[in-house]
């Protein structure tokens, strides 16, 4: 299951994300030399009648478009080549950026189209019972929210001023922030109460086996049932938009707590992980796996969008560079800062594929 779940996710993911580079590469007339799902050697591969080698290649981690004039897979551009019609270094400035950008925008959309899908299939989850939103059924031992003067039947109607108008949205604030504190605002006897509390940082296993940090402060809840509300086209858009945002902010805010020692640097996953996460998902059912596909999707977009050399935001923040200087940044300083890049990327998969390895239930993890 974890080698199916991979390449039927990762597969089409990067499959997609290389067309994106190189369907906007023919539109502005740049030739792409090469169209390779994986790395290393080439398995199987044909030529098409643009003279592009598409292939598959024997290290299914991820793939590339290499434009003419590309010195390596990575884009860098080759110094000692002269500048010919066709070739990416012979395109404008502009249309270089619009070519970069392609694939992880292509990734963006891919997730929108999934969540917009699935808004307009299922519709919006509202509570059946909107006055019983919120409400506080108990504690548990050692509660913090007890602690900072919550009482039963008290509503949670905001969190530090936002307001909140699900028992999700309330457990999802404070599910991915542990270690913070919190004003949670709650109504009691018709009166607006603000409450300061900081959420306990708790490890949460689910029935695969997979630990995460999550954020508690110790309530029962109400239980409340919920319906679904079919959506406009133009609504399921902006909430499938708003997904996305709220995902990639998720995704900062992890990295950000990693980095605090708020959250377990195992807590980070590699291809491995993926494959994991990919076989259990894909185990729980179509719509599962599909899901996860949209957030794997971002989670592309988000790493490509990164300013380091050899990644999308590195050629990026280069062209920017040329736009500020009106003259391209030197080879020399070029090719040192690709170096440096393929190097931490390198570094990256390494130890997030040894941090895969070591938590697999095999090691008892």
């Amino acid at each position: 299951m974890y080698v199916a779940g991979f390449l039927l996710l990762l597969g089409p993911l990067v499959t997609l994300h290389e067309l994106g580079h190189l369907l906007m590469g023919r539109l502005f007339g740049v030739k792409a030399e090469s169209f390779s799902v994986g790395f290393g050697k080439e398995l199987v591969g044909f030529n098409d009648r643009h003279g592009t080698r598409w292939k598959l290649s024997a290290l299914p981690l991820g793939g590339y478009v290499q434009f003419k004039g590309d010195m390596n897979p990575a884009s860098v551009p080759d110094p000692g080549a002269p500048v010919e019609p066709g070739s990416f270094q012979a395109a404008a400035l502009w249309k270089r950026a619009l070519i970069v950008a392609a694939g992880p925008v292509t990734n963006l959309v891919v997730a929108i189209a999934i969540f917009f899908a699935f808004n307009l299939y299922f519709g919006k989850p509202l509570p059946a019972e909107p006055d019983e939103v919120g409400l506080v059924a108990g504690f548990a031992e050692n509660s913090r929210a007890e602690a900072a003067g919550f009482r039963v039947g008290d509503r949670i109607v905001a969190i530090d001023g936002g307001s909140k108008a699900s028992w999700r949205e309330i457990q999802q604030t404070i599910m991915l922030r542990p270690n913070q504190r919190f004003v949670i605002t709650v109504e009691r006897g018709g009166d607006r109460i603000d409450l300061p509390v900081t959420s306990a940082a708790e490890k949460f296993t689910d029935r695969f086996g997979n630990t995460q940090t999550v954020g508690l402060i110790g309530v029962r809840t109400q239980e409340t049932a919920e319906r679904y509300a079919p959506m406009a086209v133009g609504e399921a858009l902006l909430r499938s938009v708003r997904q996305c945002a709220d995902a990639m902010q998720a995704m900062v805010t992890g990295i950000a707590q990693i980095v605090r020692g708020d959250r377990d640097f195992s807590e980070m996953g590699g291809p491995i992980k993926i494959a994991k996460f990919s076989g259990e998902q894909m185990s729980e059912g179509p719509l599962n796996f599909i899901e996860l596909a949209a957030l794997i999707s971002l989670n592309l977009a988000f790493i490509n969008f990164l300013p380091i050399p050899a990644l999308d935001g590195g050629h990026l923040m280069f062209y920017l560079a040329e736009a500020i200087r009106r003259k391209p940044v030197g080879p020399q300083v070029t090719e040192w800062a690709y170096r440096t890049g393929i190097a931490l990327v390198l570094m990256l998969m390494v130890v997030v594929t040894v941090n895969d390895i070591v938590t697999l239930p095999i090691f008892g993890s």
